[in-house]
């Protein structure tokens, strides 16, 4: 027999690139990439669509493609009825939020798997998460629900069609740009308020189970800082850094390994949901960064999650040819958490019976231990120092490494990828330390070089030694974010143009002039249902947010009043929702903030590589705010600084001179500026 007859079969998704297509692969389901192909078909058939969208680290994924799409059966009535089509939701999150969207009013609820039937143009009629392969919990099974969707389709398609006019009218609102004035610091005031509310005061984060670790929440507890009063600011800062030190005490922390889980399953972080997020291990080094900064910069605590979760992304999950990894799953050896739990006698044949005994009760081990199967999560219940068991984590991960571990979707995202450039370059910047700072550039210099395409426009994902899909709204508002951070950390002026042209890209594709908002497709984009808007803040930060604070920090920096009028316009087109409910969009009211008080810019004039000239840089980017700039200027002959650096506004320089031959800093915002400083305890931000 040939070894091709011994291969399993496999569906159309063996050529796609995606790791979350790719494991489906060889199920018995007729599967189709979303494509012309498949809508195609079933306008010629006259068959509704079935769109299931997931991604890879999805444990409901997993469980719902063992129980239904590995059966024969299930998959024989699928093939049937319908036109089959998988979708990463990671690849393209415009048809995730639409359908996602579509879900959520048609079951009030979302989640992934997500199980959406379409007419064959893509039109949503009936859609939910996950089904069971029989019934439970009031929910039908899977099979079920295939023959009463398809009855439907065939037999009742007038009500298919008033579904279908009213789902889409839901999805499509018609309001265009707004007149009113974006509140600022009201509503950053009121946000923060509104979640300090929510707030449990013992365990750190917001709410009860499950508990998300919110690094938007965080973010925007901590500009609130500077705008609510004293008392209120200290509780904002407090709190933040009471949720920083209970996450990395918790279970939702890797104590072996490093980096963080996606969320906790308590209310306390004990038990994890166990895959690990690129988007997390990024935004939460910009948010523990922040906190040591906003606390007087002298807590460990909020240190030593940092240099860790660096280290795992160094070891486990940045890709030799360059940029970091998406994600890594939730199960191995198809159990969700097996490679991160640990029994007593696992730890005593690691550590010796003696060491196990004492790491035991540091880290809550026991014989009946928190999770499944008698097995511990690992959480610190003492307050030793970290370096109290450094070496016996050390031997756990090393014995670990024995284990099958889980899955690594290694796909790199340009959106993902800029949040860790981003927390790279702020971590590494007030920490002075240089190797962060170089992990961001070359990860960067990755997506510069490597997620572009011939007109030099931004692509979303790269694998298998190629680039793939035009970039959405918040790849260029991670990527310019990104370059503006690496500017500002002393990286290079080259990150500065390459942030002006993600401004561009955005302000040119991304804006609707009828709407006065940012869409998260481009203008040129593939037509779809509707054009999607940006989504709101969640796991990751609501993309026309980030992008309105990054078109004012480069249309600041830059001079450029088109690019400050345009975030402007998307902030008043939103000013009804900021000022009725700013905590649901936290970004968004961050940036509505900024460009309320305006931003402000350090300019160091002396030679880069003088040791005074470093130290006034280094205090400016420890006491400006992170989206505030920050400009090393090279003096000529007589004290004067040289030539602006390209896309830099020449007023921000013009006039700023070495004081008695020294190097020299000003702090400016609009017209004013502060005295020279000559000195980094002279220098302070303009309140």
């Amino acid at each position: 027999m040939s070894d091709r007859k011994l291969q399993k079969p496999t569906n159309r998704l063996s050529e796609e690139a995606s790791a979350y297509l790719r494991q489906h692969m060889h199920n018995p389901v007729d599967w189709y990439p979303w494509g012309r192909e498949a809508l195609d078909r079933a306008a010629a058939e006259d068959k509704p669509l079935l769109v299931s969208i997931g991604y890879s680290a999805c444990h409901w994924c997993h469980v719902m493609e063992r129980e239904s799409f590995e059966d024969s059966a299930t998959a024989a009535l699928m093939n049937k009825l319908f036109v089959c089509i998988k979708v990463d939701r990671e690849e393209r999150p415009d048809l995730d939020q639409i359908y996602m969207d579509a879900v959520m009013r048609i079951a009030g609820h979302g989640g992934w798997p997500l199980t959406v039937f379409c007419k064959p143009g893509g039109e949503p009629f009936y859609g939910g998460t996950y089904f069971p392969p029989e019934p439970r919990h009031g929910m039908p099974a899977f099979r079920q629900l295939l023959a009463g969707v398809a009855n439907a389709y065939d037999n009742q398609r007038d009500e298919v069609e008033l579904a279908v006019g009213r789902i889409i009218r839901a999805l499509d609102p018609s309001a265009t740009g707004g007149s009113g004035e974006a509140p600022g610091a009201t509503a950053v005031v009121e946000a923060a308020r509104g979640l300090l509310r929510a707030a449990d005061r013992i365990h750190g984060g917001f709410g009860a189970a499950p508990k998300f670790p919110t690094p938007t929440y965080l973010d925007l507890l901590l500009a609130a800082a500077d705008v609510l009063p004293a008392d209120e600011a200290k509780d904002a800062v407090s709190h933040v850094a009471l949720s920083c030190r209970e996450m990395a005490r918790g279970g939702v922390y890797d104590h072996v390994g490093a980096g963080f889980h996606r969320y906790a399953v308590d209310a306390h972080w004990d038990v994890p949901h166990f895959e690990k997020m690129l988007y997390d291990q990024g935004q939460l080094l910009r948010v523990y960064a922040e906190a040591w900064r906003r606390t007087g910069c002298c807590d460990e605590a909020l240190l030593w999650p940092i240099r860790e979760t660096v280290d795992f992304l160094r070891r486990e999950m940045r890709a030799p040819d360059g940029g970091f990894y998406a994600s890594l799953d939730a199960d191995s050896e198809g159990e969700e958490g097996k490679f991160y739990v640990w029994k007593p006698d696992e730890i005593a044949r690691v550590l010796g019976e003696q060491r196990a005994a004492a790491f035991d009760v540091a880290y809550g081990v026991t014989a009946t231990g928190n999770f499944e199967g008698a097995a511990t999560v690992l959480r610190e219940t003492t307050a030793d120092p970290r370096s109290r068991f450094a070496e016996e984590r050390e031997a756990l991960r090393q014995a670990r490494n024995a284990r099958i571990a889980p899955g690594i979707d290694r796909k790199r995202l340009a959106a993902w990828n800029g949040m860790v450039i981003s927390g790279l370059a702020r971590a590494g910047s007030l920490l002075d330390d240089d190797g962060m700072l170089s992990d961001a550039v070359a990860t960067a210099d990755f997506v510069l070089e490597k997620l572009t395409d011939g007109d030099g426009r931004l692509l979303r994902t790269y694998d298998f030694g190629r680039a793939r899909v035009p970039a959405f709204l918040d790849d260029l508002a991670g990527m310019l974010e990104a370059c503006l951070d690496l500017q500002r950390a002393g990286a290079g002026e080259r990150f500065f143009a390459a942030a002006l042209r993600f401004a561009d890209d955005i302000a040119t594709r991304f804006f609707d002039e009828e709407a006065s908002d940012l869409f998260l497709t481009p203008s040129d984009g593939e037509p779809l249902v509707i054009r999607p808007r940006s989504d709101h803040d969640g796991a990751t930060p609501h993309p026309a947010g980030l992008a309105a604070m990054g078109l004012l920090r480069a249309g600041s920096l830059a001079g450029r009043s088109d690019l400050r009028s345009l975030a402007d316009r998307v902030l008043r087109t939103h000013a009804s929702l900021l000022g009725r409910s700013p905590e649901a969009l936290p970004t968004l009211a961050r940036a509505a903030l900024a460009a309320e008080r305006g931003l402000s810019v350090a300019v160091i004039v002396g030679a880069p590589e003088d040791a005074a000239t470093r130290a006034l840089a280094a205090r400016a980017r420890a006491a400006l705010r992170p989206e505030d700039a920050v400009l090393v200027v090279q003096p000529e002959s007589g004290g004067k600084p040289g030539a602006s650096p390209i896309g830099v506004d020449p007023h921000w320089i013009t006039g700023r001179e070495l004081v008695d031959d020294r190097p020299t800093a000003y702090v400016c915002r609009g017209a004013e500026c502060s005295l020279p400083a000559l000195s980094p305890d002279e220098l302070a931000p303009l309140c």
